[in-house]
């Protein structure tokens, strides 16, 4: 497992995205519409456009994590 270090920044992305996007796909749009560099150890959060969904971004110092969450039965608020 990988686990981000004790003092961990998390950014929050207040629009949908397309979840079609990949690593690449959310690291560009992370340096272009957020601004942010995602290559340093900031978790970034993004959710879909129905809000059962989310997918975390996140540079661990070797290369991207991706991790994603689907709800069943519920919406992120």
């Amino acid at each position: 497992m990988m686990f981000p270090s004790n003092r961990v920044r998390v950014l929050v992305s207040t629009q949908p995205i397309d979840f079609r996007k990949g690593h690449d796909g959310l690291a560009a749009l992370v340096s272009s519409v957020l601004r942010k560099d995602p290559f340093t150890g900031t978790v970034f959060v993004f959710r879909s456009r129905r809000a059962d969904r989310l997918k975390l971004l996140y540079w661990d110092g070797t290369g991207l994590v991706m991790a994603y969450k689907r709800l069943e039965s519920a919406t992120f608020t």
